[in-house]
């Protein structure tokens, strides 16, 4: 049995989830208007996750944050081009260059039980993979009119089933689906 894998995002209304420099400003300022202790989930969501997944973009934008998000969480970093880990982060950080396929196949044989799939090209490429179980995505009321998308081409229909939909008193709607196996 493959470990189980899920998306968990934000995006602007009009489906980004960065700007075209990568730049996450809108959702940084969105988030100034969630009120304290309010997470959307994203605590009891992490709390089931063992291992992340994400692209080398969403490393080098992760590593600006302050404190580091994912102690005690393994992270694989996907990239055809060599990644830096900081020194720090060398005991639970490493890089892959697998696809999607072989890399699922490993660390479900390493026992990882459930993989958090981050960063728009590594989601893409899971979901063109079919190796995507659950997306859970909460929408921002803010158009940023251009910027990098979550979702991409895909080599056929992805049918997803609605398991719950939320809206949050400051504007955010969040939805969680099951992707459909293929019939």
């Amino acid at each position: 049995m493959k470990a189980r894998t899920s998306i968990f995002i934000a995006t602007s209304l009009d489906g980004y989830i960065s700007r075209p420099d990568g730049s996450i400003d809108w959702l940084n300022d969105a988030n100034a208007a969630v009120p304290p202790g309010e997470d959307c989930g994203y605590a009891q969501f992490m709390s089931t996750i063992d291992t992340i997944v994400m692209g080398r973009n969403t490393f080098e934008q992760v590593l600006t944050f302050d404190p580091w998000p994912f102690d005690g969480k393994k992270l694989v970093v996907m990239s055809s081009r060599p990644v830096a880990i900081p020194a720090h982060l060398a005991a639970t950080v490493s890089a892959s260059s697998e696809t999607p396929e072989a890399l699922v196949a490993r660390l479900t044989a390493q026992g990882c039980l459930h993989l958090y799939i981050d960063g728009g090209k590594t989601i893409q490429s899971f979901l063109a993979a079919n190796l995507v179980d659950d997306i859970t995505v909460t929408t921002i009321p803010v158009l940023i009119g251009a910027g990098r998308p979550l979702f991409g081409a895909l080599p056929d229909d992805r049918k997803l089933k609605l398991l719950s939909s939320k809206s949050y008193p400051f504007g955010f709607v969040q939805n969680t689906y099951r992707v459909e196996p293929d019939a």
